[in-house]
């Protein structure tokens, strides 16, 4: 019986995320609306190549930069937007630190500011990016303290979750699910709702800067033409693609 109402659970998820609907309004939670603050904002995402260093403080640095790679191929086949690693710090715009858990207090307030420090309680690890006056995302960092990480079993989550927000997809929302930005839920790696988010954010018809009101005319086309194509109900599949879920047993 628990098997059947597991499954049962489990088309129902699917069912309600792929809604019209619905997507619009997780789009609207996760891309136009910032985790502590609940006013309205804009689009803001990367318009030029994102290219990443990775800041090693800490050991196990292959593995983590093999962590990272698969992630990365995973978020440009998802967004068809180019990004990759550099050994030249000076030419990247995203720097993701891996440390230990006693500096990563005085790095957030470093490099995030004193307002980021004080929402250290409860966090694991910790991104944010800069955006231009075209609301372009022109840098962006991420913080992981890797034992800290480990300890609470999420240190591929915060890889796949703090890389994925810098996108552009900010907020965290306990209206949207499944989902990495659900602190609620156990997803550790995309699902294929935050699949068809990325997807809509790095659509070449939404642009940085719009807002709310230009944003969902645009949504219904895009969201309509995916469920006559089936992009929307094939989403789980397609984003299971992605290299981290068999490397993790899914």
């Amino acid at each position: 019986m628990s098997l059947i109402l597991q499954s049962n659970s489990i088309n129902a998820d699917k069912i309600h995320w792929q809604k019209a609907q619905y997507l619009q309004h997780a789009f609207q939670e996760i891309a136009l609306r910032n985790e502590y603050t609940r006013r309205g904002h804009v689009v803001r995402k990367w318009t030029k190549p994102v290219t990443i260093w990775i800041d090693h403080q800490v050991g196990d640095q292959a593995m983590h930069t093999e962590l990272v790679s698969l992630h990365l191929n995973h978020l440009q086949s998802l967004t068809s937007h180019p990004i990759k690693l550099t050994r030249d710090r000076k030419s990247a715009n995203l720097r993701l630190i891996f440390t230990r858990q006693a500096d990563w207090g005085q790095q957030v307030k470093k490099l995030f500011g004193p307002e980021a420090a004080a929402a250290l309680h409860g966090a694991v690890c910790m991104a944010n990016f800069r955006t231009n006056g075209h609301y372009e995302i022109i840098e962006a960092r991420v913080i992981i303290p890797v034992d800290q990480a480990r300890m609470h079993g999420k240190l591929v989550s915060c890889i796949v979750e703090e890389l994925t927000q810098v996108m552009g997809l900010p907020n965290d929302s306990e209206e949207v699910y499944p989902s990495i930005f659900n602190d609620k839920t156990p997803e550790e790696l995309l699902s294929g709702l935050d699949g068809l988010l990325l997807k809509m954010l790095y659509h070449p018809e939404i642009k940085p800067g719009m807002n709310e009101q230009q944003v969902r005319p645009v949504l219904k086309k895009i969201i309509h033409k995916w469920q006559q194509n089936g992009t929307i109900t094939s989403a789980a599949k397609t984003v299971r693609r992605g290299a981290l879920y068999p490397l993790l047993g899914y």
